[in-house]
């Protein structure tokens, strides 16, 4: 007789299968799976003792040039064993498979003869329809699960902000949004995703330690009764917490994003869902920017009187829109380089008509959330990225500030070969003495990998260097501004745009020759990732304590300057997080005291003291 043997190429070509014929004590449920997935359900269906071992004939064969997907596609790999197919007589003959499921032997001097037909099922190949049998067995109730459960993550996921993906493509400006309460002050992405955000957000209380205690502490007292408090900040869980804790200690609060992409759509809703007038989504315009930032404070009936900034932006838009506003403001909070440079201007100018507080300067604040966080989350944004391995790599990280520290410790560790460029030689001759190369940009920008901005300036990687780096160079920003890297350049005719994902754009030259940018050159831990919440905890921490500070602060006791944040309220900051630790501090005798000059109960540094 005559055997056909069917190729895996040729039934590679079809991809679903389906079993036929069946009797109702043998049938399987007709899920309309794929044929590895049938194949992996087959142990189970099979009769006999389940304890015996299937023969080498019968068992899947080891990975080779017929292995992979396109063999687990042929009839033999879809077809379910049964222990009676598991026998054959002499074990000098090789199995081989019949066209339509039998077997055929091939005895040692070639002669091929036909198996009995131990199996009565046709395996025939159907369409693309998944249809689900009314009576599924154990197995195909454990598979449906899963894939129930798989499409239900799947649902949210594709949702949730930091995928930036939605069905829906309407701007959330252009929409009449109701919370529970009938309240519609606010503008986010999808109010209907509060739920989500609420679940993140009690996540974070759980790493925000110090700022939960100082909730527990002051909400009593009620330190900021009266202070209607407009922000402008990252809006993520972590912000949340801030959020809600400075409205439990009395306080009103208006928020937009500091960021167009770094804001959570759900931890959004969440907030305008508890009643907070917040306004901003991901993937913001630059219009929708400005527009989020003037309804938080052009509202008629409603006048700030704190600001908490993220990089100026908001304090820049009052005293260009409403500098009226200043004579009602007490005091501003500002946390980043950017920002607290911008304030440092106004001062030297004698335009800076309110005290304000710089708490990117305050130890707590410098050391966790710009060293330590940026030591974990550059891996992590660039990670989720790219999903690039790192060990061998040439980096370049521009600026040996406490952000470059984390980084380059965060590369250096993973085995990356880490260059450092730097203008301060204080900063250098740390980069130096920590092991790294310190070079110009211009001097590596041919052969590195990754080039990382850490500087809080603007134009430090130009057109010039884009030009000159190698393909598939990665290019990221992990300063606050998004001013670094000259991006506005690369918005050219010659040059091609190409989004590769959600925040990951291929800019391709007319040779062929290509850059991957990240989050269009902004802040990519928060744009692309997200960042520790535990060290967001002290700095949110910080900001709470420098807005009771300024807010409660006698008249003439801050003038219209810019101040660090008292040292006592930065060690009061970190002991409020020892606890996590089950850390225990030593105390001073009152010898020891006299001794040093201090207080028992500090300050125990002075002013000047470099941590």
């Amino acid at each position: 007789m005559s055997v056909q043997v069917v190729s895996a190429a040729a039934a590679a070509k079809v991809p679903e299968v389906e079993l036929k014929d069946l009797s109702p004590a043998e049938a399987e449920p007709q899920l309309g799976l794929s044929t590895a997935a049938v194949s992996a359900m087959a142990p189970a269906a099979g009769g006999g003792d389940p304890e015996a071992p299937a023969p080498a004939a019968e068992r899947p064969p080891a990975p080779g040039p017929g292995s992979g997907p396109a063999a687990a596609l042929s009839p033999a790999a879809g077809k379910v064993p049964q222990a009676s197919a598991m026998k054959r007589s002499d074990p000098h003959h090789q199995h081989q498979r019949h066209r339509d499921g039998g077997e055929a032997l091939v005895s040692p001097d070639g002669t091929v003869t036909e198996a009995p037909r131990t199996v009565k099922k046709q395996i025939q190949f159907a369409d693309q329809k998944q249809e689900f049998n009314k009576r599924p067995t154990k197995i195909g109730r454990r598979s449906l699960s899963r894939s129930i459960s798989q499409s239900s993550t799947d649902s949210y996921s594709s949702a949730a902000s930091y995928t930036d993906s939605s069905d829906d493509e309407t701007s959330p400006r252009d929409k009449q949004q109701k919370n529970s309460k009938g309240n519609s002050d606010f503008c986010v992405k999808n109010i209907k995703q509060a739920e989500f955000g609420r679940r993140e957000i009690e996540i974070a209380e759980q790493e925000m330690p110090a700022l939960m205690a100082l909730r527990k502490r002051a909400q009593g007292e009620k330190p900021l009764a009266g202070a209607k408090i407009v922000g402008c900040t990252h809006i993520t869980a972590q912000t949340a917490v801030l959020m809600e804790t400075l409205g439990a200690l009395g306080a009103q609060c208006r928020w937009a994003a500091c960021n167009i992409y770094s804001t959570l759509n759900e931890v959004a809703a969440a907030l305008a869902e508890n009643g907070f007038p917040v306004f901003a989504w991901k993937g913001e315009s630059e219009d929708d920017f400005w527009w989020c930032i003037d309804r938080c404070v052009n509202v008629e009936g409603w006048q700030p009187n704190m600001i908490l900034d993220d990089g100026g932006d908001l304090t820049h838009w009052i005293y260009k829109k409403y500098p009226n506003m200043f004579k009602k403001i007490k005091g501003i909070v500002e946390e980043s380089v950017t920002g607290v440079h911008r304030l440092y201007q106004l001062s030297k100018a004698g335009k800076l008509c309110v005290p304000a507080m710089n708490v990117n300067d305050s130890v707590t604040k410098q050391k966790f959330d710009n060293l330590y966080c940026c030591r974990e989350s550059i891996l992590d944004g660039l990670k989720r990225t790219t999903d690039m391995m790192f060990g061998g790599k040439q980096v370049v990280v521009c600026g040996y500030g406490e952000v470059g520290k984390g980084c380059c410790a965060a590369l250096k560790a993973m085995g990356s070969i880490v260059y450092v460029t730097e203008i301060d030689p204080i900063c250098a001759l740390q980069a130096c003495m920590d092991g790294f190369r310190l070079v110009k940009l211009n001097e590596v920008i041919r052969q590195v990998d990754i080039v990382i901005t850490c500087t809080g300036n603007k134009n430090v990687v130009t057109r010039e260097h884009l030009d000159r780096m190698k393909n598939s160079c990665i290019v990221c920003n992990m300063g606050h501004s998004n001013t670094e890297i000259d991006v506005a350049s690369l918005r050219t005719p010659e040059l091609t745009w190409e989004r590769v994902r959600s925040q990951v754009d291929h800019v391709i030259w007319p040779d062929g020759k290509r850059i991957v940018l990240l989050a269009e050159g902004r802040l990519l831990n928060l744009s692309c990732s997200t960042v520790p919440t535990f060290v967001l905890s002290i700095t949110a921490t910080t900001q709470a304590l420098a807005l009771i500070e300024l807010y409660n602060a006698p008249e003439g006791r801050y003038k219209q300057d810019v101040y660090l944040l008292p040292k006592k309220m930065d060690e009061y900051v970190a002991s409020l997080h020892l606890p996590t630790f089950d850390a225990h501090l030593t105390e001073l005798t009152d010898e020891q005291a006299k001794y040093l000059g201090l207080n028992k109960n500090g300050p125990f540094k002075p002013n000047y003291y470099r941590y």
